[in-house]
Formats: structure tokens, sequence, C-alpha cells
């Protein structure tokens, strides 16, 4: 089941010059910046209510975001949904032919699963599905 909107996710060529608009214009605060090497982006997060603004910008140019960028310049690049259970949100899409970029959910940064569903069977648009690791669960090494 979808618990909410985690993220909006929105590619930039420069974190730095974006925070301009999010930031200084919007009046959005920078939670914290990571690198997520698996990815090869940097990813600014920005809360805005229970959800947050995800500004990636691609570390490799041969990375998929990288890709992104330079084909379709900058913008939305997809949205995540908070689930409770992705291995039961996996088997739904798969039951109803629903084609997933990622058949198994991976482990990213501070322990979440998440999985990515092709944009083939979303209207167009990239979905990713997270599960956040239970509040006093350990964090799971990369």
């Amino acid at each position: 089941m979808i618990k909410k909107i985690n993220h909006i996710a929105i590619v930039v060529p420069d974190l730095n010059e974006s925070m301009r608009f999010w930031v200084d214009a919007l009046g959005l605060e920078l939670d914290h910046i990571e690198n997520v090497p698996e990815q090869s982006v940097d990813a600014a997060f920005l809360p805005v209510g229970e959800s947050k603004i995800e500004l990636l910008r691609p570390t490799d140019d041969e990375s998929g975001v990288a890709r992104y960028l330079a084909k379709r310049g900058p913008g939305m690049h997809h949205i995540c949904f908070e689930v409770d259970d992705i291995e039961a949100s996996l088997a739904r899409l798969k039951s109803l032919d629903i084609p997933l970029i990622n058949e198994e959910p991976i482990t990213g940064s501070g322990g979440k699963r998440l999985a990515f569903v092709h944009p083939k069977g979303t209207g167009g648009v990239l979905v990713e599905l997270y599960q956040l690791p239970p509040k006093n669960s350990p964090i799971p090494e990369l």
C-alpha cells in the first residue's frame, strides 16, 4: 500500500546553481546532500511538508541520469512513493503485467529498499518505490 509521496526527483546540471531557485527564491531548506555512488549522482534533499524535492546531479557522464540530462535537459526525473511492503507492491505490479526495471528490491543508503517501475507501464513516468527500514533496526552495510 502506498503511504505517501516520498520525493519528486529533478535532474539538474549544477546543484549550487539550482539552489538559487529552490532555496533562495522558494525558501526551501536544504536538509542534506549525499553522494549515491550506485546511481552515480549527488542528491540534495529539500523537505516540503512530509515529502521532499530531490535534486540529482550526475557524477559520471555514462550514468543513466547523465544520459537523461543530455537527452532531455534538466527537469523532473521520477516520482517516489513510500510503500509499506515493497515485495507485495512489486508482486502486485508483476501480476498486472506492469514492466519493472527492478524485479527485486535493492538496498539503498540508510537501509531503504527500493525498486523502479518502467515508464512503459506508467504512462511515461519513471516511478520509484521506497520501503524505509523500521525505525529501530540497524542500518545494513552497503
